[in-house]
């Protein structure tokens, strides 16, 4: 399991952080893991699945 941080997230996703931030308010995108303190991560294969997820809702269409 891997643990990626924001910035890794951005690149995967290619969402900018405030609509990570948004989509996550709104229950649309994994919530972080906390790490310590104010650093947060998010697991990998979450990340990979929501992405999975948009791909199939594209297809369905």
């Amino acid at each position: 399991m891997k643990v990626l941080r924001l910035d890794a997230v951005v690149l995967t996703t290619g969402l900018a952080r405030s609509t990570i931030y948004k989509l996550i308010g709104s229950g649309e995108f994994p919530r972080p893991v906390p790490l310590t303190g104010r650093c947060v991560g998010w697991i990998e294969c979450e990340v990979n699945a929501w992405i999975r997820s948009r791909i199939a809702e594209r297809d369905c269409v």
